[in-house]
């Protein structure tokens, strides 16, 4: 009866961080099997000094967010300190649909977001709505790269609000998971989701045990880095385009 649904005879594998098990109401009513398998959580930083540093937040021109993890972090802090988006000057550039929708919960304003959502080209975009030296603050989490810091034109400050905590409990349910299912794709969603999967899965089973998606091209060149090959990869950088990406392959064996 639901034969011509999708994603029927489908496992993906979620690998991100809790956040993106959203989508899994979205995997199931197409026909699919998602399974929740977490190589990757996010913490917040939290320092004696945050009390400065979010004052120091509120007076800066350009507030940048690359992330939801960094939105998350942010807004655990300014509920902490009693603060909302009106206590802010800046405007708010972000990367991602998922990391301005974050931020406008907050009741911030989005100013700018680049045409493809990554750092690499923000740093081409963002310059001419700017302007020459505004004062800008980078609100990151502790692996994100140097990207904008060496690419932007102009000085940035950055202020690290939540780390990335590898998780290696997962390794056994995707190995038994990849065993024991004919067509299933793992979806990659960071470098560091990547270094796990290489470490823990790949290295017992193979790359070529699964098909591999990979959300973003810096995602994408970590993949290849470890001499893997991408099946599946979206032009626009978010986890509903990679499952109908997924969506249009067909059947895999």
């Amino acid at each position: 009866m639901q034969s011509n649904l999708p994603l029927e005879g489908k496992t993906i594998i979620l690998t991100g961080t809790s956040k993106t098990t959203t989508i899994v109401d979205d995997i199931t009513a197409l026909g699919g099997r998602a399974v929740i398998a977490p190589l990757i959580e996010t913490c917040e930083l939290i320092d004696r000094n945050d009390d400065v540093q979010i004052e120091l937040a509120r007076q800066f021109e350009w507030l940048i967010f690359t992330s939801q993890n960094a939105v998350d972090a942010f807004a655990s802090k300014m509920q902490r300190f009693n603060l909302s988006a009106r206590h802010f000057q800046g405007k708010i550039a972000s990367i991602g649909t998922k990391t301005t929708s974050a931020i406008e919960k907050l009741g911030f304003h989005v100013s700018f977001m680049p045409s493809i959502f990554s750092a690499d080209v923000f740093v081409k975009e963002f310059p001419e709505i700017a302007g020459s030296n505004p004062s800008c603050l980078f609100i990151r989490g502790e692996k994100a790269k140097n990207t904008l810091k060496k690419g932007l034109p102009f000085k940035i400050k950055e202020w690290t609000v939540y780390e990335t905590i590898e998780r290696h409990d997962q390794k056994q349910i995707i190995i038994e998971c990849i065993r024991a299912s004919n067509d299933v794709t793992v979806i990659l969603a960071s470098p560091s989701a990547v270094d796990v999967y290489a470490m823990d899965v790949a290295s017992v089973i193979g790359w070529e045990a699964a098909h591999v998606a990979a959300i973003g091209h810096i995602t994408e060149a970590a993949i290849l880095n470890h001499g893997a090959t991408v099946d599946v990869k979206p032009s626009v950088y978010t986890m509903h385009a990679v499952i109908e990406e997924i969506m249009k392959v067909g059947n895999r064996k």
